[in-house]
């Protein structure tokens, strides 16, 4: 009898110390302004491949933080995007990312854009955080969220596919880790293959 009230207490501990363990370290806000810092750069490697392994696009892309006339910004192709912009809070009822992130958490991902030919589309999943583990890529081992968004994807000129996507965010680095994406007898990836902040030697 009491060695089974001490298992059912020590399972109760356990059980404490766990729900405990996840509400600090599986919680995780918006990145803010003061978060990023002059030099911090980031560099993926991309590949789109189709089900017959046609390579459809490849390459690398890098995103830096940039300081112009002391208002930081962030390098994204050939453009540079204000950090404040960037690190608003999220006004969207359908964002990519509902903060703060935590396992478990569901909701709505929506996105309307327009292409430079004039065509529309629209972006339509329900995501959900599955994990909160370490993950390696290229770039190294990171604790990461893992956020799988299912949903379909359609245009103007009637195209209409299912999409599903698996993101990997690390709130160290303020960033996705990696991506896969399945859309149509299409696969993309993209994977963290470097990462740089000039105040971690």
């Amino acid at each position: 009898m009491a060695f089974g009230i001490v298992n059912i207490v020590y399972l109760v501990l356990i059980s404490l110390l766990i729900s405990c363990s996840e509400s600090t370290d599986s919680l995780a806000e918006q990145p803010t302004l003061n978060d990023y810092v002059v030099g911090e750069t980031w560099t993926w490697k991309y590949k789109g491949v189709t089900t017959e392994g046609e390579v459809r696009s490849e390459g690398e892309d890098t995103r830096e933080v940039v300081s112009k006339d002391g208002v930081l910004g962030m390098t994204v192709g050939n453009d540079t995007m204000p950090l404040s912009d960037i690190t608003k809070p999220e006004e969207s009822e359908t964002p990519r990312y509902k903060w703060p992130l935590e396992v478990g958490k569901t909701w709505k991902y929506e996105k309307n854009w327009t292409s430079q030919d004039g065509t529309t589309g629209t972006q339509s999943q329900d995501a959900k955080v599955l994990s909160y583990k370490e993950e390696t890529v290229d770039a190294g081992t990171f604790m990461a969220y893992t956020i799988e968004y299912k949903g379909t994807v359609s245009n103007s000129r009637g195209y209409n596919a299912q999409t599903d996507e698996v993101w990997l965010y690390a709130p160290e680095i303020k960033n996705f880790i990696k991506m896969t994406q399945t859309q149509d007898g299409f696969l993309y990836n993209e994977e963290l293959i470097k990462y740089t902040n000039p105040k971690k030697k």
